[in-house]
């Protein structure tokens, strides 16, 4: 018994003393051998890191004014478990869906969320609708948080949370967003100089790493590691916002009235090729993409192709000057001409017989330029000036998709080089058209177009400025200056009659050209154009407008897209400060050259062409306020003196059936003025000129509430209507390849 006992004994403390010995040689290797491996083991449980979110850059135009910017943003998240406990799951779908617009059966699926073990999440997103949700929406949402805590009091979560988060948000919204782009939800960066800048404007990430202990309180003598955060670099384009605005403006008038397929408007320094403003619409709101079709995102401008018609015929015009073919008073016969056998027409069947090359040029004859290029420049010549112009590649202007267009002619084809001269068989896109003309008009240089114009630092407060570059000489300075007096006259005496502007010297083409569909010139689709520069002895500011596919199928470039191109210019050239050259003050206008008053006509009685005429001699912009066809009374008075571009507002009807009109622009006493005649009672609410209007009843008065703000801050008065059609329409669009350009 008792060796029995001994033996148990033994045998315990053996098993005992080899466990002893199996756990110290465990803590021995763990501890000693590895060591390194387990401690940095425990370092990850005992770390903490966190990424540090870099800014990303500004985009601001020329003068500082902000197009793109970060700003607080908010997510919105529910707690399941919560909202369950309380019982308040009805409540909060329904709201949410008011709140969001996100629909009830999605709420009801993210609030009835739960984990594999069968629990309910404690917190979900509400995706896309409630991601980086803005200020108005947030103050939605915390009434609602207000209010549930109002129902449920002793609850401390009422199972709705806002995460904080920062978003893309462009302050002039549809404003220049094809040259901006946007950043989507998911923070990738769409289309425009979001795009092509991504790298410069995101910035690096930085992160902070440091240890803790249990309680989750940094360690005094812990390791940190830091690596801090880099902010995306600001971006200042060329664009300058007020310019950006003339264009939007003018091409919203056309688009609503014509209804084209799209129409785009390009306005840059010549001198420099400094891109002023660029717009086409359809358009979209980088700030509610989602909104939008799908044809608002595309830019025409540089991803799209055109055969642009007779504004093609400024490069062969140039060519034949540079090389003293272009003998302004030099005749020939135009209407037709034969080139290998088949017959080219003029745009008017039979032509207007012998004239002179700067009477054709005037009237558009494309007789008159297959003679010039194919004749006299003949093919080598006339497709090396078209390869000089920059046609061909791309121009390497800062946006995304650029194409660089076909001028791959087939030069053993006779009637294709020869319809190359007024712009058939050759595709351009509207940015390579602006920059081939401005060559032509600046001194025959050709330059790289820009629409970025400087790139910060913010860390080191390095700017990188983005300076002028000439590709290539292209034509002499007496040339181009030759060119600019020529095209003067197809302004003042020509197709282009409706892109004069008074007191400016102003040189341009019209284009209208016929869509290839399905491979074949189209006989009712017609892209209508026109290009232009001001003043034409010293250009600041070449103007391209092109018109895809108007619905008035009749009318060519001089009536759709020359006005736009004068509102735009006109406006433009008053913002710039360079003033008009009008004549010393006499009866007939009663302006002044040295101090550029107009004194405004009596137009009481006459019809609205003929006060519209009036008034647009003066350079006055002309209101219509009602739906008659005659002036019956005007504001201001006749005799008043304005200065250029100011309106007058025609009155067609009698008070009480009048409408009010858009007095966006005006000063005060103006409109008060127009309030009184109207019968209307006015509030006026700051100084300065009248920037927004609301209309509203006050005991069944019509009482008119008018926001004024400095000039500074004032919103451009809109553009002036006029122009009729200035060019003839084809007799016969079965000729399509001989009668596309006018």
């Amino acid at each position: 018994m008792t060796k029995r006992i001994k033996l148990r004994t033994l045998l315990v403390g053996g098993v005992i003393t080899l466990l002893f010995a199996v756990l110290f040689s465990k803590i021995y290797w763990v501890q000693v051998v590895e060591a390194d491996f387990w401690s940095d083991k425990a370092r990850q449980v005992w770390s903490s890191s966190q990424t540090l979110k870099a800014v990303r850059g500004t985009i601001t135009d020329r003068d500082g004014t902000v197009l793109a910017m970060d700003s607080a943003a908010y997510i919105v998240a529910v707690n399941p478990e919560v909202i369950h406990k309380l019982g308040t799951e009805d409540f909060v779908v329904s709201k949410l869906h008011l709140i969001l617009g996100k629909p009830e059966s999605e709420l009801r699926e993210i609030i009835a969320a739960k984990k594999e073990d069968g629990e309910y999440f404690t917190q979900r997103e509400v995706r896309p609708e409630g991601f980086k949700i803005d200020k108005a929406t947030h103050d939605r949402v915390v009434a609602l948080t207000e209010e549930l805590k109002k129902m449920k009091p002793k609850a401390n979560d009422v199972g709705i949370y806002l995460l904080p988060e920062t978003k893309r948000y462009y302050p002039k919204d549809t404003s220049a967003a094809h040259v901006l782009g946007y950043i989507n939800k998911d923070g990738k960066a769409v289309g425009g100089i979001e795009s092509y800048l991504n790298k410069e404007l995101s910035g690096t990430e930085g992160k902070i790493k440091y240890e803790r202990d249990g309680n989750g309180i940094i360690l005094e003598d812990g390791t940190v590691e830091f690596v801090p955060s880099k902010d995306g670099s600001n971006v200042k384009l060329t664009i300058d916002a007020d310019i950006q605005h003339y264009v939007e403006e003018a091409i919203q008038e056309v688009y609503d009235k014509y209804q084209p397929h799209s129409i785009s408007a390009i306005a840059a320094d010549p001198q420099t090729m400094e891109i002023l403003g660029m717009a086409n619409l359809p358009s979209y709101n980088p700030n509610e993409y989602w909104k939008s079709s799908q044809a608002g995102f595309f830019n025409p401008i540089v991803q799209s192709q055109y055969e642009p018609g007779s504004t093609f015929k400024i490069v062969t015009l140039s060519g034949a000057v540079e090389e003293g073919y272009f003998n302004p008073n030099a005749e020939y016969m135009s209407g037709s001409i034969k080139v290998s056998g088949k017959i080219i027409n003029d745009i008017k069947r039979g032509g207007w017989g012998e004239i002179s090359y700067l009477e054709g040029l005037k009237k558009s004859s494309n007789v008159a330029f297959v003679k010039l290029g194919y004749e006299m420049l003949k093919t080598d010549k006339l497709l090396q000036y078209i390869q000089d112009f920059g046609f061909g590649v791309k121009t390497g202007i800062e946006l995304p998709g650029e194409i660089k267009g076909d001028v791959s002619i087939d030069r053993n084809i006779p009637r294709d080089v020869a319809t190359v001269t007024f712009g058939q068989n050759v595709a351009v896109s509207p940015i390579q058209q602006v920059a081939a003309i401005a060559a032509a008009a600046n001194g025959g240089r050709l330059l790289e177009p820009h629409i970025v114009k400087e790139i910060e630092d913010p860390a080191t407060n390095k700017t990188v400025v983005k300076e002028p570059k000439v590709i290539r000489q292209v034509i002499s300075k007496e040339a181009s200056k030759k060119v600019s007096e020529y095209l003067e006259q197809v302004v003042s005496d020509g197709t282009g009659k409706n892109a004069y502007i008074p007191g400016y010297r102003v040189a341009g083409k019209t284009g209208t050209a016929q869509k290839v569909v399905n491979g074949k010139y189209s006989e009712d689709e017609f892209v209508v154009s026109f290009i232009g520069y001001a003043p034409a002895d010293n250009p600041k500011i070449i103007v391209y407008v092109v018109v895809d596919s108007p619905n008035d199928k009749e009318l060519g470039g001089g009536a759709v897209a020359a006005p736009v191109f004068k509102n735009i210019v006109q406006n433009s050239l008053r913002h710039m400060g360079v003033a008009p050259k009008l004549p010393d003050t006499d009866e007939e206008t009663g302006a002044n050259q040295k101090d550029p008053m107009v004194s405004v006509p009596d137009l009481n009685g006459s019809s609205l062409e003929q006060a519209k005429s009036k008034l647009d001699s003066r350079a006055l912009k002309a209101e219509i306020v009602g739906k008659g066809k005659t002036v019956k009374q005007q504001i201001p008075a006749s005799g008043t003196k304005l200065t250029l571009n100011q309106t007058v507002y025609l009155l067609t009807e009698e008070r009480s059936e009048l409408a009010v009109p858009n007095m966006r622009g005006s000063s005060l006493r103006e409109a008060l003025e127009i309030c009184s005649l109207l019968g209307i009672q006015a509030v006026a609410e700051g100084q300065g000129f009248v920037t927004d209007q609301t209309l509203a009843k006050l005991n069944g008065k019509r009482v008119l509430k008018l926001t004024l703000a400095p000039p500074d801050t004032e919103e451009s008065a809109e553009g002036d209507q006029s122009g009729e059609a200035g060019e003839e329409a084809p007799e016969d669009a079965s000729e399509a390849k001989a009668e596309s350009g006018r």
